[in-house]
């Protein structure tokens, strides 16, 4: 029985098309059930639809107030009873009661080696400190942002000539690798949040697991 995944997503959905990819390719043993956006107007949403996966606009302008939006949101992930709640570049700070109700199975792809960088701007800012290391981490969703237990990081070099462009590049293809094979771990079991530790393979993840993919190719 495949696991089921809900992607949440805010613009164009690189993630999601390339979990998507690794679904269709048979390396993901997982039904993507349905992409959910707060953007009506969201190209993930759109890639989503080309490929047959029911696509979800959840727009916080119908709303009063973040808590309204987030119940609205919360239901409708609920209707197709995930295993998983994959942020995929959804751009919102959820409420404490969202983040409850997906507890322990809800992860997060964040642009930078966390806990370096929370937040936005993380290539303008590391770039800017001088930094010779980025890329990406995958974490456990928590009330703190950006600061749930972290699962795995990808490792890519800032070069002497690189700008948030070139460097946001990079990180997306390392992103497109390691994103893939982290949900797979949780798909197949082997990764479990027990009392807010990370167990991958039944024992506790002392340090995320890095990668390195500096060759990668979209």
């Amino acid at each position: 029985m495949s696991h089921r995944v809900v992607i949440l997503l805010s613009g164009s959905g690189s993630n999601f098309a390339a979990i998507a990819q690794a679904m269709r390719d048979g390396r993901l043993p997982i039904e993507i059930c349905a992409a959910v956006s707060d953007r009506p107007d969201a190209y993930g949403l759109e890639r989503a639809r080309s490929l047959g996966i029911t696509a979800v606009s959840v727009s916080p302008k119908d709303f009063p107030d973040r808590a309204s939006h987030d119940r609205a949101l919360m239901a409708a992930i609920d209707e197709y009873t995930p295993d998983l709640v994959v942020c995929a570049g959804y751009m919102r700070i959820f409420t404490g009661e969202f983040v409850q109700r997906f507890a322990d199975r809800m992860i997060n792809i964040h642009p930078s080696l966390l806990p370096a960088y929370k937040g936005l701007h993380t290539h303008r800012r590391i770039l800017e400190d001088g930094g010779t290391q980025h890329g990406c981490t995958v974490h456990y969703v928590t009330e703190e942002l950006d600061g749930g237990p972290l699962v795995g990081q990808a490792v890519v070099p800032v070069l002497p000539d690189d700008n948030e462009d070139t460097l946001a590049a990079r990180v997306h293809r390392a992103e497109h690798h390691l994103y893939p094979e982290i949900i797979g771990w949780h798909a197949t079991g082997r990764l479990t949040l027990i009392g807010g530790a990370v167990h991958l393979d039944g024992a506790p993840l002392l340090q995320p697991v890095r990668r390195s993919y500096v060759d990668a190719q979209d």
